[in-house]
Parts: structure tokens; C-alpha cells; sequence
């Protein structure tokens, strides 16, 4: 027997995330300890929680060291060998120059019995970054803010990020070359391309300065003379191969977090279709187009991950998935046994202090009442606060994973 709506909904994203987290699937991936140490290089809205996971898996009699970087704010479990430091996101600060060069000094004096396992989790990218010579971190910041509100899609960001960064694109694994590196991965990249996952410190990399130069352009990115000159003559390129002994193995990604969801759905007797685990576009595009396209009873769920071109010049409280839900909204107005949630898995949506938001038959007929005008809200951004406005806002804090967006319309 299903539940309610409402509450099965939220039971699917639980499920979602849960299927996702490091503590359930990072043991059976870790590799025998070496003869030498272990040196941990954790990176990315997950890293905290898959070194927890690592450090309770691992002999205790074995060597183990190392540093976590996660986001400022992030559940900090109990750690007794890893060293836990926090950095900005989704913008760097001084606290990412730092973590990076915490990273760096971890990996200094390695020797080929010791062993370098790299957790990588998304939101890597602006966690810990290095300017390449010529730049600054204010030059980051500048590209990274310029970015995020361009539109552009996460593999076009993070090929640029790659070029800019002493750490990412292969650079951090440059640094391992003496000792054995694996690099255990959660994705939240659609199509889960591993080298994109949080700007792929730890893997070689098949883009190109002129690619970066390219998504400059294409996005309207205002780049410095020396971020130009660096990459128009090829000296910020990145590495393109890596030593043999350099692994890498995905742990959980966006496809594993929809299976789960729907094998609990399918458990309660609904009709299950899957809409793809790696949907791009703009968020407010998707949302009319599942609104449109979900009609039939049953539950449709998708992953992926949408973006936001920022058009007001006051944005409010966002994020990608309540706007990509409040398009749907404004299609369906008050359809009747219509209920949908819209979150991210890391349990942040966007800048948003919120997972994302849900919606059923009623919600608009009470912002109607409310005198909430939603296609006002859509236009400045502020999908977030309307749906917070409304009681419909989600909100679970950080997850310790990150298998990107989570969407489920159920149709009754």
C-alpha cells in the first residue's frame, strides 16, 4: 500500500540519498593498506562523510593521514586520524586558498609503497583552489561568480575552472606521481564524466586550453590579460596522461539514486517512468517541459542538473530546483492529484538555505489567496522564497553526499 503523496514523496527522496551515501557504498571499494602510509585527499560537499566512512573501514593498525575539505557549515563527524578543514562554496575565499595548500603539503614525501586515495565528491571546484602564476584569487572569484550566473552548463564551467587552478585538472595528481593514487568518486555530473567531477584534481584531463578559451567566449566570461595570455599560449594547460598506477572508481552517481526511488515506488504498486538521469537546460524550461509531458498516472522521476541564467538584477532566494518546480506550477496552476518535490541531493539548492521545494493540488490556489504572484516570483529568482512563503520549501540541511538533482512529479 502507497502512502500519501506528500509523504511518499519525501520518502522516495530520502531513499534517493541514502542510496548515495558514502558510509554505504565507499568500504567495499577501499584496496588492501600498503607496506607505507595512506594519505587521504578528501575534496567536495561529500568528503567529510566518505572519510568518516573510510577511517571506520580502515585497520586501525595501519598507517592513516590526511585532509578533508568540505563546505563551511557541513555535519562535522567524529574524525580521529583525518584532519576535517572547511572551505567556500560556491565562490573561493581565503579558507580554499588554504585548504589547497593543506592538500599540497599532504602529499609531500611520498615513496612507492605508500598509497594516495582521493575522495571526490561535486562542489570541489570552488573548495579548494590555488591561482596559477599571474592570477589572483580575486581573478577566481570574479570567473567563478561570472559563471554561475551565465548559464552555462557544469562541464563548461569546470573545463574552464580547469585551466585556472593550480590544483585542478589532473594538477593535485601530478603531485602523487611517486605512490599508487585511487580515486574514489560520487558523482554529480551529468553523464558522470569522472574528470569533471569537482574539476577532476586527481585525473588527467582531455580539455584544452582552447576549450577553456571557447567557453569564455560562448558564456561572455570576462578573463584577465594574464588568464588570457596563459591560455592562449598553452602554458595553463593541464596534464593529459597519468602514471598507470592511477585508478579510479565511481562510487554512486545519479542513475544508482533514481533506481532506488524507484524500486521503493514500485514496492507500493505505482507505475515507475524513468525520464533520464542526466536532464540539462534551463531549470524554468524543464519544469514547463515535465509539466507537459507528465500527464499519464504514475510517478515520473529524473536527475541531472538544470542551471539558472541570473536576468534580474536583484535575484531573491532561489535555486535551481524550486525554480525548475515553480515553472511546473505555473503550467499545472491547481491540477487536480498532481504532487511533485524538486531538491538537490546535497540538500542545498543553488545559494538557496533550502533542498529545493514541493507542490500538490492546492499549492496554488493557496498563493492565489496568499495574493503571491508566482510568475512575478519566477522572474526575479525567487522561487525559493515563494515556495518558503507557501510551506512548501524543503529543508534538510547538508546530506553528506551529492548525486545532484532530484525530481519526482507523481500523478494520481
Amino acid at each position: 500500500m502507497s502512502p500519501a503523496p506528500r509523504a511518499g514523496l519525501r520518502q522516495l527522496f530520502e531513499a534517493a540519498v541514502a542510496a548515495a551515501q558514502p558510509a554505504r557504498v565507499l568500504p567495499a571499494a577501499l584496496p588492501p593498506p600498503p607496506r607505507g602510509r595512506t594519505v587521504v585527499l578528501g575534496l567536495g560537499k561529500g568528503a567529510w562523510a566518505m572519510g568518516a566512512a573510510l577511517e571506520a573501514a580502515w585497520p586501525a593498525e595501519r598507517p592513516l593521514s590526511g585532509v578533508l575539505v568540505a563546505p563551511r557549515g557541513s555535519p562535522r563527524p567524529a574524525l580521529q586520524r583525518l584532519q576535517a578543514l572547511e572551505g567556500a562554496h560556491p565562490v573561493p575565499d581565503a579558507s580554499s586558498l588554504a585548504a589547497a595548500q593543506a592538500l599540497l603539503t599532504a602529499t609531500q614525501g611520498l615513496g612507492p609503497d605508500d598509497l594516495v586515495i582521493a575522495l571526490l565528491s561535486g562542489g570541489a571546484s570552488a573548495l579548494a583552489t590555488l591561482p596559477l602564476p599571474g592570477l589572483s584569487l580575486a581573478d577566481l572569484q570574479a570567473v567563478n561568480r561570472a559563471l554561475l550566473a551565465s548559464g552555462a552548463p557544469i562541464d563548461a564551467m569546470n573545463t574552464l575552472r580547469k585551466h585556472l587552478c593550480a590544483l585542478k585538472g589532473g594538477r593535485l595528481a601530478a603531485t602523487c606521481v611517486s605512490a599508487p593514487l585511487l580515486t574514489l568518486a560520487i558523482s554529480d555530473i551529468p553523464g558522470d564524466r569522472l574528470d569533471l567531477i569537482g574539476s577532476g584534481p586527481t585525473l588527467a584531463d582531455p580539455s584544452t586550453c582552447a576549450d577553456a578559451l571557447d567557453v569564455a567566449q560562448t558564456y561572455g566570461i570576462p578573463l584577465t590579460g594574464a588568464a588570457l595570455q596563459g591560455l592562449r599560449s598553452g602554458a595553463f594547460e593541464t596534464p593529459k596522461g597519468l602514471p598507470a598506477a592511477h585508478r579510479v572508481q565511481l562510487l554512486a552517481s545519479p542513475a544508482l539514486a533514481l533506481q532506488a526511488a524507484a524500486k521503493l515506488a514500485q514496492g507500493w504498486g505505482l507505475r515507475v517512468e524513468l525520464l533520464g538521469d542526466a536532464l540539462q537546460g534551463e531549470a524554468r524550461e524543464l519544469g514547463h517541459a515535465l509539466a507537459q509531458r507528465c500527464q499519464a498516472p504514475g510517478l515520473y522521476l529524473s536527475g541531472g542538473e538544470t542551471t539558472v541564467t541570473l536576468r534580474h538584477a536583484q535575484p531573491g532566494q532561489g535555486g535551481r530546483n524550486a525554480e525548475c518546480l515553480l515553472a511546473a506550477l505555473l503550467t499545472w496552476h491547481g491540477r487536480p492529484g498532481v504532487h511533485a518535490l524538486m531538491a538537490d541531493t546535497d540538500g542545498i539548492d543553488g545559494a538557496s538555505p533550502w533542498a529545493g521545494a514541493t507542490c500538490g493540488p492546492k499549492t496554488w490556489a493557496r498563493a492565489q489567496a496568499q495574493g503571491l504572484d508566482l510568475a512575478a516570483a519566477l522572474e526575479r529568482h525567487d522561487a525559493g522564497g515563494a515556495f518558503h512563503a507557501l510551506g512548501e520549501s524543503l529543508l534538510t540541511g547538508p546530506t553528506g553526499t551529492n548525486v545532484n538533482d532530484f525530481r519526482a512529479i507523481w500523478v494520481g
